[in-house]
């Protein structure tokens, strides 16, 4: 599986339920992506999403720990052990922190928004610069938006 991140230069992912700020480059990267693909998230970070619908034009599975809970438009799954079985290796984890967590390592590729600025925040991205088992594979050139510097990471896990 793959994941897909933006974090600041704390790996800081959220505040308050909410993305940390919005990078108009940064969501069609995120778009291009992922369309197409199997999306996997929790209910939180749908509620984050244009009218709390699912994603159009992927395949979207939601991690929730709510009984019952059903979707238009989307896959829920209770159990991490199923949603793992029902997703396909080409899928891509897109947050929020605790789907992040336990998800991470059955992912083998990370693309990572580093953002060169700091908020105070609520919710965290591990730090792969500090685990021995992902290495950086690649990095582009720095971008920037309204003040905000930002480069995209692709990070690899060991073999």
């Amino acid at each position: 599986m793959n994941l897909i991140v933006a974090a600041d230069r704390n790996w800081a992912i959220g505040k308050d339920g909410d993305q940390l700020c919005y990078l108009p480059a940064d969501l069609k990267r995120f778009q291009a992506l992922t369309t197409g693909h199997t999306v996997i998230f929790g209910r939180k970070t749908l509620a984050t999403f244009p009218g709390a619908r699912p994603l159009k034009g992927r395949r979207n599975l939601v991690l929730s720990r709510q009984a019952g809970l059903e979707i238009e438009g989307a896959e829920v799954f209770q159990d991490l052990d199923a949603l793992r079985r029902a997703a396909p290796a080409d899928a891509f984890v897109i947050g929020g922190e605790s789907v992040y967590r336990a998800l991470l390592d059955a992912c083998d590729t990370a693309y990572v928004t580093r953002i060169d600025a700091a908020w105070p925040a609520d919710s965290f991205f591990p730090d792969l610069d500090r685990r021995a088992d992902w290495y950086v594979a690649g990095a582009e050139a720095p971008l920037e938006h309204e003040g905000l510097v930002f480069r995209y990471v692709t990070y690899r896990r060991r073999p």
